[in-house]
């Protein structure tokens, strides 16, 4: 039995985290927006008790991810933070572990299969014509088959999310991809050559459920393309 030795757990955090906390506090606090002035490192400092190395350690980090730049004449201020090439610096870090990299290999399914409304609304004429330009590319190579390719996946699924209008999914897109190809290939238990419980819905008839508005057609036929990977994320939950 566990016993409450009634002790206040150690604080983990680092002086400069702790700095970096209150900095941050203090921009949500005020209602900073882009482009305000923040205060100077000596204020910061005679403000927190704590020294100006100190503080320019944690601003640092700041500037780092995007949160503050320096400009002439104005000292430090709020910028827009871009997230995704933050996230794009870890990925290709290759320091992610093996639960995490599962999990964006997930990820992406999730956002292909979350997609589907937004893309029937806003897909156009022109999207599909070079929707079909890319399949027509895939069958003349004799490349259009039920494995797997990133270079198919790239044009076909990254236009799928480059019509659906939104700039901030189809970068993210183009960050997954390698991911999901790496998990697939190395991560994930080996199997036999993958039998689908129906007919493999091809780039064709997706394009086809595209061109003819059939939205019900093309959410289907969208999880049976991706059934191998769906079947092998959901594995365990199945046993």
């Amino acid at each position: 039995m566990k016993k409450d030795l009634n002790i206040t757990p150690l604080n983990t955090l680092s002086l400069v985290d702790k700095v970096e906390m209150r900095i941050n506090e203090y921009i949500k606090n005020n209602n900073l927006e882009v482009g305000d002035s923040i205060p100077k490192e000596l204020q910061f400092a005679e403000a927190l008790g704590v020294s100006r190395t100190v503080i320019r350690e944690a601003l640092s980090r700041l500037r780092t991810i995007g949160i503050i730049e320096s400009k002439k004449h104005k000292g430090m201020v709020l910028s827009h933070p871009d997230f995704i090439q933050n996230f794009e610096k870890v990925i290709d870090s290759n320091l992610l572990g093996d639960k995490t990299l599962k999990d964006i290999f997930e990820l992406r399914l999730i956002l292909e299969m979350g997609m589907v409304d937004i893309l029937f609304a806003r897909k156009t004429e022109d999207d599909i014509k070079e929707l079909e330009e890319i399949v027509d590319r895939m069958e003349s190579n004799n490349s259009e088959s039920t494995v797997f390719k990133l270079e198919n996946e790239v044009a076909f699924h990254g236009k799928l999310y480059e019509m659906s209008g939104n700039s901030t999914l189809q970068r993210f897109q183009n960050i997954l991809l390698p991911v999901f190809q790496y998990v697939h290939e190395h991560k994930l238990p080996n199997a036999e050559p993958y039998k689908y419980s129906k007919k493999f819905t091809t780039h064709r008839e997706l394009l086809n459920f595209l061109k003819e508005d059939n939205i019900k057609g093309f959410r289907k036929g969208l999880a049976n393309h991706l059934e191998p990977h769906l079947d092998r994320v959901l594995e365990k939950v199945k046993s």
